[in-house]
């Protein structure tokens, strides 16, 4: 954490643990390595560790985040432990609040747990559920999550979830458990202005989530924010050499992904790694650059939380120890 003109940002990093084809390696070899990156960025400084979940994906994006999150649990101590996000609409609330609950005591009280509706049209295909429902599902789930972590027994009878006398154990450690929000529409986030407990999203929301907070009556609330690069290296040119064809990999996909639930994130999508750095070019940053963004963000942006991908699609986690070694020794030293 470190504090911008009398605010407190904590810095993290986001993990997918996707394994792409054309740099596929044995995939236990890639989760053991990428535990080793979390639990070394922990010693270096960082406050949180954020983990992402899709389904059906050819490169193994990561689909079960909270085993996941167990694991990290389990090897580090002090930072805090996010999913960004739980896909809540494809999961029968009860399980993921027993589940986050033994995360939350595996970890000593450090979960962030982090829900969303989804967009991906091929996940509620591949589940059988309607994705018209969702938005329904949603409200429905954040209320059985809620009462499942409460002391009490407790029955929920709705249009999608129905329980009768039941009691969720073990409790979560936390009282109450952060539930966090995460949304890229104004709809999305006022529905996390009234119902979470922090927003993970996108810039371009964050003033209607803001309105939404004032007219609710409801005080601030934590905002995490992405940043806009992949990589810290001195020489960002070697460094996009390396990374390039990874990161466009990655944004191709998110392009297609995003495009096909009509939500379009290119006007025209790069035909190659050099087009893309041309559109988005910090991509790679070096120390000072990064310094420079995030204290433009804190001066305009009322964030308390900001993080960005911590190993591209398909590189060795090991490769990228420089930048995080390199954040460290300049924004968090």
């Amino acid at each position: 954490m470190k504090d911008f003109g009398g605010r407190t940002i904590s810095f993290g990093l986001w993990y997918d643990f996707r394994n792409p084809e054309p740099w596929r390696r044995p995939v236990d070899e890639l989760y053991a390595r990428t535990f080793e990156h979390i639990a070394y960025a922990e010693r270096l400084g960082f406050d949180n560790i954020w983990t992402s979940e899709h389904h059906f994906i050819d490169d193994a994006y990561s689909p079960s985040l909270l085993p996941i999150c167990a694991a990290i649990a389990a090897r580090t101590t002090r930072a805090r432990i996010g999913t960004n996000v739980l896909l809540l609409p494809l999961h029968d609330p009860v399980r993921v609040a027993e589940d986050a609950a033994t995360v939350d005591v595996i970890s000593g009280g450090r979960l962030d747990l982090g829900v969303a509706i989804g967009y991906k049209r091929e996940e509620f295909t591949g589940f059988a559920i309607d994705r018209r429902t969702r938005a329904g599902r949603m409200e429905e789930a954040v209320q059985v999550l809620r009462k499942s972590w409460a002391r009490e027994t407790f029955s929920f009878e709705g249009n999608y979830y129905r329980y009768s006398d039941i009691n969720v154990t073990p409790k979560p450690v936390q009282e109450p458990m952060p539930l966090w929000i995460g949304g890229f529409s104004d709809a999305a986030v006022r529905r996390a202005a009234r119902l979470g407990d922090g927003l993970v999203a996108a810039g371009a929301v964050i003033p209607v989530f803001q309105a939404e907070l004032a007219k609710l009556g409801r005080g601030p609330q934590p905002i995490a924010l992405s940043l806009p690069w992949a990589l810290i290296a001195e020489d960002p040119d070697a460094a996009w050499a390396e990374i390039g064809e990874h990161t466009l990999y990655q944004m191709r996909q998110y392009a297609s992904w995003f495009g096909a639930a009509g939500m379009p994130i290119f006007d025209r999508e790069p035909g190659t790694a050099a087009e893309f750095r041309a559109g988005r070019p910090d991509i790679v940053v070096t120390p000072a650059r990064a310094q420079e963004i995030i204290e433009r963000i804190a001066a305009t942006q009322p964030v308390t939380h900001l993080y960005w991908w911590a190993i591209p699609p398909g590189v060795a986690p090991g490769s990228t120890y420089r930048s995080i070694e390199l954040f460290s020794r300049v924004v968090l030293s």
